[in-house]
């Protein structure tokens, strides 16, 4: 009986509800239904692009994770993070560029610049370069 006045309560409910969120509703319990069909085992396989449209739609719609009934929400907002979590590992990645200066170069530019405080970057560029470090002459400014 309470089944019932629940189905009807929500039926009740859906008619004041934004249409988009109505057809984001359907689009995810359809998903679900392909899923479901899809199966040939007893054991259900989600498969990345399942992953990316359940996070997708609770991305968009965050509200509607109640309609997500064949994985738990928690589930959802996990793969949600996990996504963010790359896409920052990714935009953070090296994208080459300069090679870095090794740690003994920095060191022998600062100690050369203490040395003799009255060389500049292009005197120390060409003792480095004399000695048979090859680095720009920029790159000596910027440790000095």
């Amino acid at each position: 009986m309470l089944d019932w006045l629940g189905i009807h309560f929500a039926g009740l409910l859906d008619l004041v509800r934004p249409r988009a969120s109505l057809l984001a509703e359907n689009t995810i319990l359809r998903h679900q239904v392909i899923i479901l069909q899809r199966q040939a085992t007893k054991q259900l396989i989600v498969t990345r692009f399942d992953r990316l449209f359940f996070t997708a739609f609770h991305r968009l719609f965050p509200n509607l994770l109640s309609a997500v009934h064949i994985v738990q929400p928690a589930t959802v907002i996990r793969w949600h993070r996990m996504g963010f979590r790359a896409l920052w590992r990714w935009k953070s990645r090296p994208r080459g560029g300069r090679p870095r200066i090794s740690r003994e170069t920095r060191d022998l530019i600062r100690k050369i610049s203490l040395a003799n405080p009255l060389w500049g970057a292009p005197r120390i560029h060409g003792e480095l370069k004399m000695l048979g470090v090859d680095i720009a002459q920029s790159t000596v400014a910027k440790y000095m």
